[in-house]
């Protein structure tokens, strides 16, 4: 398989992902009393995505973890991306900045 079969791939894969993306947002969304059984509506917190887009609150057990002052990073191969990957890959580094988790 050559570079130009795999560039070819991703490409592929990234159409269909946005595909599935804009079938997503046209689908009816429905809250999350609908979605969720009567039964269990006492824990509908639970599924409230706010929350979920925080980092825990710190406990007794967390742990560090401690770096080597010493290491010195090795060189590595820098892969090319296409500009729709690039732009996948700042979006979600803007989300993850936004939540707090980087």
């Amino acid at each position: 398989m050559c570079e130009d079969d795999e560039d070819t791939e991703d490409d592929i894969y990234l159409q269909v992902l946005e595909y599935i993306q804009e079938v997503e947002t046209k689908i009816e969304k429905k809250t999350n009393e609908e979605m969720v059984p009567p039964q269990f509506h006492a824990y509908l917190d639970v599924f409230k995505k706010a929350p979920s887009e925080r980092m825990p609150v710190r406990k007794s057990w967390d742990h560090a973890i401690d770096l080597n002052p010493n290491f010195v990073p090795q060189k590595s191969k820098l892969y090319p991306m296409s500009p729709t990957e690039q732009q996948k890959v700042r979006d979600f580094v803007d989300n993850q900045l936004k939540k707090g988790y980087i």
